[in-house]
């Protein structure tokens, strides 16, 4: 889902700052997009710190400039029943749906209220809205679900400020050539971002 946002972002003519833990994948990543000629600046950071989330954030901003768009689609499937996790792990997995969310909405947002726009997208899950489904990924279940009451309460705050903020909730399994194709899915963050503040709307629901 990353690469495709980022694909689709770039047919706009948005550079893109690329954030994932590991420097390697970033690299291939960001020579696809420029063989395409995209414009873009990586940063290997773990999303799950806080610190870094900001760190990464403001050497993206220094290459770049400020955001316009931040997308943020950091989550973990890790299935392990839920009295089998261990807690650390439970709450490193909450860190990066939930934190790292936040911390980077703080990092992007004091430029965004400076220009009075800007837009905050985030991947959220189906299991936020069915999570009886959710047995065997409990943190994953939880983190989504966390993620979508933050974005609506976010969107409260920043609304009137000219920001928008939302979330495309996936309701189903991610993969090239089916109905969760990566590109449609893609498409429907540009489209969020692109709407007219009269028609903002904080979450779509994606169901192929």
């Amino acid at each position: 889902m990353g690469m495709a946002i980022a694909r689709r972002f770039a047919r706009e003519g948005f550079a893109l700052g690329l954030i994932a833990r590991r420097a390697d994948t970033l690299e291939m990543a960001a020579g696809r997009l420029r063989s395409d000629g995209a414009r873009v600046a990586v940063a290997a950071a773990d999303l799950s710190d806080p610190g870094q989330a900001v760190g990464v954030i403001a050497r993206l901003t220094e290459a770049l400039g400020a955001a316009s768009v931040l997308a943020y689609n950091a989550a973990v499937w890790n299935q392990v029943p839920a009295m089998a996790i261990p807690p650390g792990d439970f709450r490193r997995d909450l860190d990066l749906c939930v934190t790292g969310a936040l911390a980077c909405a703080q990092a992007v947002y004091p430029a965004m209220r400076a220009v009075g726009r800007g837009s905050m997208l985030f991947t959220g899950g189906g299991l936020a809205l069915k999570p009886e489904f959710g047995a065997g990924v409990a943190s994953l279940t939880a983190g989504k679900s966390a993620l979508r009451g933050f974005v609506h309460a976010l969107a409260g705050e920043l609304t009137p400020e000219g920001i928008h903020v939302a979330t495309v909730t996936i309701a189903g399994t991610v993969a090239p050539g089916t109905a969760f194709d990566p590109d449609r899915i893609a498409e429907r963050f540009w489209l969020l971002h692109a709407e007219p503040p009269t028609a903002w709307r904080v979450e779509e629901v994606y169901a192929g």
